[in-house]
């Protein structure tokens, strides 16, 4: 799980959201570290501060986006908008491997900058030394899974989008209610068992605590990776028979094409079941790749896979009503084939 600040913007009383103090072009809110921050009214050009934030700016007010964090890769541009397909890349200021400058920065002519995911004192100080160096407002919203559709709206509210935020808020809580419904009818004891499994060798894995396993267990798979930490651990084949995961979800292509014919996955009920799926990724990931509002399309995804009895819906259909909405792009059927490998 993301680390959680007390306070934050869920937390917050309705009317904090609101102007504090306010010109012609800026208002004050406060972000999800407390912090009172001066933004404009009506804002043209963001940069996001990292993946996560990347993606909920796009689905919420692609037009803003000064660039991308990360280059958009051919095979991504059926499922984005084409007027975003050749921006920048400037770079990312949060999370690993920080690629942005100062100048870059300033050269992006971006009116502020916003962060979406882990709230700590960490990141409360680079968004308070940013904004003091780059006279730029910086905004942090709280990124845990179980926020999403509250940080939709709040994200919706300071790029100054409320209709476009409701509308995504409220197919959000549709899908999770949804998904809710299903899991109770579905006893502990009947819920599937499932492995994430990463690299080549599929002996990575992110345990109940990562962030990495936190769509797992919000669709009702039982993680069996007993793996202490928030990160991601390496296992043994060994482990991995004795666990006998009945579904493993990978995010590994070679891993995927070649588990059925490796020794040591042998006998697993997964792979015996014909049971190993990998994730879809294109433009980002389902189960993580970033961390971000992406995932409920991994939601949707999952269901399908863990429940398929249970379901009247199709796949297909569900994902790209998802990719319509949150995307702006209708994919078409070769697009889907493409995306989902069917």
């Amino acid at each position: 799980m993301i680390p959680r600040l007390t306070l934050t913007f869920a937390t917050l009383a309705v009317a904090t959201l609101a102007p504090l103090a306010a010109t012609a072009q800026t208002r004050a809110i406060i972000d999800a570290t407390g912090r009172t921050v001066d933004i404009p009214t009506a804002p043209e050009a963001v940069f996001a501060a990292g993946p996560p934030a990347a993606v909920l700016l796009y689905a919420l007010k692609p037009d803003a986006m000064v660039g991308w964090v990360n280059p958009v890769k051919e095979g991504d541009r059926p499922y984005l908008l084409p007027a975003t397909h050749d921006l920048p890349t400037l770079g990312r200021l949060t999370g690993r491997g920080d690629t942005l400058n100062l100048e870059t920065l300033l050269g992006s002519g971006a009116q502020m900058i916003v962060d979406y995911g882990t709230v700590n004192p960490t990141y409360a100080d680079l968004a308070t030394r940013v904004q003091d160096q780059a006279n730029l407002p910086y905004v942090l919203i709280e990124g845990s899974f179980a926020n999403m559709s509250a940080a939709i709206t709040q994200m919706a509210d300071v790029l100054n989008v409320p209709e476009r935020g409701a509308a995504l808020a409220e197919y959000t809580d549709a899908t999770l209610a949804g998904l809710d419904t299903l899991l109770a009818s579905v006893p502990q004891a009947d819920r599937p068992r499932v492995y994430l499994a990463r690299g080549p060798e599929g002996l990575e894995t992110a345990g109940p605590a990562s962030l990495n396993g936190e769509i797992i267990a919000r669709v009702g798979g039982v993680n069996v990776a007993d793996v202490e930490g928030s990160g991601l651990a390496t296992v043994s084949a060994e482990q991995l028979q004795a666990w006998a995961p009945d579904v493993i979800i990978t995010v590994d292509a070679d891993f995927a094409a070649n588990v059925a014919d490796m020794p040591e996955w042998q006998g697993i009920p997964a792979v015996e079941n014909g049971r190993v799926y990998l994730a879809p990724n294109k433009p980002f990931g389902f189960i993580d790749s970033p961390p971000s509002i992406n995932r409920l399309a991994g939601v949707i995804w999952l269901e399908h896979k863990l429940y398929p009895d249970a379901l009247a819906s199709d796949l297909t259909g569900d994902i790209r009503g998802f990719y319509s909405l949150f995307y702006g792009v209708t994919p078409d059927d070769a697009a889907m084939a493409a995306l989902l490998g069917e």
